[in-house]
């Protein structure tokens, strides 16, 4: 893609495919037969064997049609091999397939025409739904013989709901409307075609002929009498349960009649059918009556009155399932006719339903939900605030996420439009730089790589093109996929926020579009969810124990109640000194059980023996996750926690009928048994840990020890601290600190500092540990690019691996605030030479690591540049100039006079001017934790 020039990622209808085309043609006069092809790969052999070696499998197909037979190219699958073969059989009958757009007046005609042929004798004998619905409608008893329900139509024939389209648009939405067009379509077939009394059924004028008929007969005669089907009965009051059902359907009636009884409806006629509801490949399907004050008839000139007084009472549950109000009990059936069970003769296609596919299809609805069934994980996986790199990721991603929820909600297919930008390094050389360049480019004097980065601006419409959503992220990406993908998240994360925190305020609701760079269509997003979310307020209006994710924000609940809770784990087994950080991608073993308080009950609801996760993008429920971080490897955690929303237990759960029991007592709570089984460090950590002996991260700590105890600090800040490990390791050590400070703008890494710290800090107290010294500390919440008074004149303030992480302009702003507002007395900066990535690359692929073209570039995903050690020295010496500071480098791993020089390159900033200057008072940052030796402590987790 050309810098600067957009590129639209949307997934438009696509025209029929060329194995549809011959299907649509000939039916089941046409066959695939695949044949493997063998290939020797000689040239592929190595010299020394005479062994010949098999390549990969090669696939041909023959199509055979009525008239000629056509032989495929050579494939590698079997199903290209068929494509082929569909292809060249289209092209050699003239056939090009393209959008079919007829006008109005046009598509009446078509649809009259489609009406006729769908009662002929031609189509009753072929291969489709319909035909099988009109197959069954022949061995229906007494008046109703032959008489075909106008909404199997509706819903089987795309043809007919295509051209439905064609003549009024609005029908998109409403099963009605287009069954009000099939009527007065088939009133212009009267000569052929009779109308039931209540204008919801048709029949053929004529009898099929006996030939056709008979065969038929004969092929229903010969299967068993009935089947029993599990389905699901959906009451309409809310105070009855969601019940199973089992329904015995004969193969000498018509399973819609049955259906019908259950409802209490005379006949198949006056029952509709939903669109699927779940899966795109899913045949599960509401059933529920048609509204009473419906009428289709003469005096109504075909007029859908659906304005009128239903006597039923809405249900919720199934309106919520299927996106329009349905009035009166539902069923929920996996039951039918479909594409998939015609085609391989097994006809009538049947699948049991239980209480869990009810729950579980509640879920799908929502962005978390489809994220957690993607994970067959309903309990311990959440939906990830960030997305890191794709080889963390696990489960479907974002934009796949996105795409099914606007499917789900009947929406447009989001659009995607992406942009390239070309853009120099922000720093360039420096005067004697001797050829060395900037990031990207090589390091011999050859000119200057421009970056190339992307952004991505997302869209989400209605049918009616209606924009509803649009998210614009500020920032950039490496990858055009992790600019989507980024993007498709932020949208998901707002759509979470806006279904499931339905007490969250308009202002809120704004502000966090905000924060997520959305701007929000706030007419249109009614427009678009406005039943869907009346169906959440009728739920939370059940009462308030029903303890439902579409009641309740239990995840919001859940995030305020880790330091509490967390305390409660209980870890068995010896520590492996394995421990998990940020970044790191952990696999645990884990098993999720209900208990009864006060009675010797558990159930067992959810597991799993290996499920990976990355560590601080809230992948799982934020309890468990803080149970892995207290855990090293080899160990086990038992943690218990309150409920969380009963249709995630019962969708989880295998046998709902004991956990519906339990869940009645209204006294349990969820057990949880988690083992870590191993700890994936991130690339640029893994890297060094295999490279250097000790690890730079303990060599850079020693290194800030040094000039602590040469410079008699007492008073030190992290600036960046993250979970603390800085502050934690120097209070391992002897020093002269009596007060320590770390900021960080990850309130996850903060609490996790907090809790070491605390305990580090209050268990010397009663001992002779090295942090006995120390009578302070503090944890702020801010960004180091701003100023805050508290923290002026401090001995010394580290910045350890932290830059590299914010923009090359933000970086700039940082160096400027902490010299010129903060003014330590030393300041310690370290950051990764880039120049040392190349050596670090090749030990690597020498340990086995998968080669990955961007992961070295730089030496971790969210690094956001990496420089040379020209490019390092010219941002230094230029900021301690400004500054009145002196400078001088060093580093660690590696040696200053050997090249490429260190890996990890270190600056550090000495004030010249030992004047204590007069600054205002800001105090920007927030205090999330305090301890003194007094006694004293405070913390906001």
């Amino acid at each position: 893609m050309e810098p600067g020039k957009p590129s639209v990622i949307v997934s438009k209808k696509p025209l029929p495919s060329p194995k549809s085309i011959i299907n649509q043609k000939f039916g089941d006069k046409a066959t695939y037969k695949v044949e493997e092809v063998e290939d020797c790969i000689q040239n592929a052999r190595p010299p020394a064997l005479g062994i010949p070696q098999k390549g990969p499998c090669l696939y041909r197909c023959t199509l055979e049609l009525p008239e000629f037979s056509i032989v495929s190219d050579i494939c590698k699958s079997k199903k290209d091999a068929e494509r082929s073969a569909a292809e060249k059989a289209i092209q050699k009958l003239g056939i090009h397939p393209k959008e079919d757009n007829p006008t109005p007046q046009e598509a009446w005609d078509q649809l009259v025409n489609r009406l006729s042929f769908l009662f002929s004798n031609e189509f009753l004998s072929s291969v489709h739904p319909v035909s099988c619905h009109l197959r069954d409608a022949l061995q229906r008893d007494g008046d109703f013989r032959g008489f075909l329900p106008v909404s199997t139509i509706a819903v089987f024939d795309s043809k007919v709901c295509s051209l439905c389209k064609c003549i009024k648009p609005e029908v998109e939405s409403n099963l009605l409307l287009v069954m009000e067009l099939i009527i007065r379509a088939a009133e212009k077939l009267s000569g052929s075609l009779i109308l039931s009394e209540d204008h919801l059924s048709l029949k053929k004028l004529n009898s099929y002929p006996p030939e056709i008929e008979q065969p038929l007969s004969i092929s229903e005669a010969s299967m068993v009498e009935s089947i029993p089907v599990e389905v699901i009965r959906l009451p309409s009051s809310v105070k009855n349960a969601v019940e199973p059902l089992t329904l015995n359907v004969s193969f000498s009636g018509y399973y819609l009649d049955v259906i019908a009884c259950e409802l209490g409806l005379r006949d198949a006629s006056k029952v509709l059918i939903s669109r699927p509801i779940g899966k795109a490949s899913s045949e599960t399907r509401l059933y529920y009556r048609i509204p009473i004050a419906t009428t289709l008839n003469q005096s109504s000139k075909y007029h859908i009155n659906q304005t009128g007084h239903h006597e039923a009472e809405l249900n919720v549950r199934a309106s919520y399932l299927c996106g329009q109000e349905i009035y009166g009990d539902a069923i929920l059936a996996s039951l039918g006719y479909s594409w998939r069970s015609i085609s391989t003769q097994l006809h009538l296609f049947h699948e049991a339903l239980s209480i869990r596919t009810y729950y579980r299809l509640l879920a799908y609805k929502m962005p978390r939900g489809i994220y957690k069934l993607s994970r067959d994980a309903l309990l311990a996986a959440e939906l990830p605030t960030i997305f890191t790199t794709r080889s963390n990721w696990k489960g479907s991603f974002p934009k796949e996420i996105l795409i099914v929820f606007c499917r789900q909600h009947r929406l447009s297919e989001p659009i995607f439009l992406c942009k390239s930008f070309e853009s120099q390094p922000a720093l360039q050389e420096s005067p004697g730089s001797g050829g060395q360049k900037t990031n990207g480019s090589d390091l011999d004097g050859s000119s200057t790589k421009p970056i190339v980065s992307y952004k991505c601006v997302l869209k989400i419409t209605s049918k009616c093109q209606d924009l509803i959503i649009q998210c614009s992220p500020k920032e950039s990406f490496k990858k055009e996929a992790d600019a989507v993908e980024t993007t498709a998240l932020k949208v998901l994360s707002w759509l979470d926020l806006f279904f499931v925190k339905l007490d969250v305020s308009a202002e809120d609701v704004t502000s966090a579009s905000k924060d997520l760079d959305i701007l929000i269509y706030p007419q249109n997003i009614l427009k678009e969810f406005g039943l869907c979310l009346s169906m959440h307020y009728q739920f939370q209006g059940i009462g308030a124990h029903s303890h439902s994710f579409l009641a309740c924000g239990y995840m919001h609940q859940q995030r305020n109640k880790l330091d509490d809770d967390i305390s409660f784990a209980k870890i068995d087994g010896q520590d492996s000194g394995i421990t998990p950080c940020a970044g790191c991608m952990v696999c645990v073993s884990y098993s999720i059980s209900l208990v009864a308080e006060g009675e010797c009950m558990k159930e067992h609801i959810e597991s799993s023996e290996e499920f990976e996760f990355e560590i601080g993008c809230g992948a799982v429920f934020p309890l468990l996750e803080a149970a892995v971080m207290q855990m090293s490897v080899g160990q086990s955690s038992w943690i218990n926690m309150e409920l969380p929303p009963d249709e995630f237990i019962l969708g989880a759960a295998g046998d709902s009928a004991t956990i519906v029991t339990l869940l009645s007592t209204g006294m349990c709570f969820v057990e949880c048994i988690i083992t870590l089984l191993q700890v994936t460090v991130p690339p640029e950590d893994r890297m060094e840990l295999a490279f250097f002996k000790p690890p730079l991260s303990k060599q850079r700590v020693e290194y800030a020890l040094q000039h602590i105890r040469q410079s008699c600090a007492a008073s030190l800040v992290d600036l960046g601290c993250g979970s603390g490990s800085l502050l934690d390791s120097l209070l391992e050590y002897p020093t002269s600190l009596e007060k320590i400070v770390g900021v960080d703008l990850s309130h996850k890494g903060l609490a996790r500092a907090a809790k070491i710290l605390h305990q580090k800090l209050s268990a010397s107290m009663d001992t002779e540990l090295s942090s006995k010294k120390v009578k302070s500390a503090v944890l702020f919440y801010g960004s180091i690019t701003d100023f805050d008074s508290r923290l002026y004149g401090f001995d010394i303030a580290t910045c350890l691996e932290v830059i590299e992480h914010m923009e090359e302009d933000q970086a700039c702003i940082f160096g400027d605030v902490v010299l010129h507002s903060f003014r330590p007395s030393i300041l310690i900066v370290s950051t990764p030479n880039y120049e040392y990535n190349t050596i670090l690359k090749r030990s690597a692929l020498q340990n086995g690591e998968e080669e990955d073209q961007g992961m070295f570039k730089f030496r971790n995903h969210d690094h956001k540049f990496e420089w040379t050690r020209e490019q390092f020295r010219h941002w230094a010496t230029d900021l301690a100039l400004r500054h009145n500071y002196g400078v001088e480098f060093s580093g660690v791993g590696g040696e200053a006079d050997k090249e490429p020089g260190f890996a990890s390159q270190i600056a550090v900033f000495r004030n010249r001017n030992d004047a204590i200057l007069t600054t205002d008072a800001a105090e920007k940052y927030e205090v999330v934790w305090e301890w003194n030796r007094d006694g004293n402590s405070s913390s906001a987790f």
